[in-house]
């Protein structure tokens, strides 16, 4: 059975690894194993060591505490989603996301604006 703690970790790592448009090849490439090692880590199959989540966090340039944020501890010691991360898990969503970086920073301003007022969160 897998650990949420596990699971969470893969989902961040699949999340970073979508945004910057890197294979799982690529990143299994970098860090130096197979492909179907880093499936296994999305998953939360297979539980990710101290040593290769920094290797991991040095190929997708981001500090380790990256995945480990939306964490909280519970009163049992476990760990819960302070912030679901379905969005995030999400392809649609992550290249959506990846698109909105594209756009330059002035129009992305604009687009982002618009957005707020279609949404009514403004």
């Amino acid at each position: 059975m897998t650990h949420p703690v596990d699971v969470h970790v893969g989902k961040k790592i699949r999340q970073r690894r979508w945004l910057t448009g890197m294979t799982q090849q690529q990143l299994a490439e970098q860090v130096g194993i197979k492909f179907q090692q880093i499936q296994k880590y999305e998953t939360g199959a297979n539980r990710v060591s101290a040593s290769r989540l920094w290797d991991i966090s040095d190929a997708l340039d981001v500090p380790v505490s990256f995945f480990f944020e939306g964490l909280e501890n519970d009163k049992d010691g476990g760990a819960t989603q302070s912030v679901p991360s379905d969005i995030m898990a999400d392809k649609e969503a992550l290249d959506l996301i990846r698109s909105y970086y594209a756009i330059p920073e002035n129009q992305r301003r604009r687009l982002f604006e618009l957005a707020r007022v279609l949404s009514d969160v403004a």
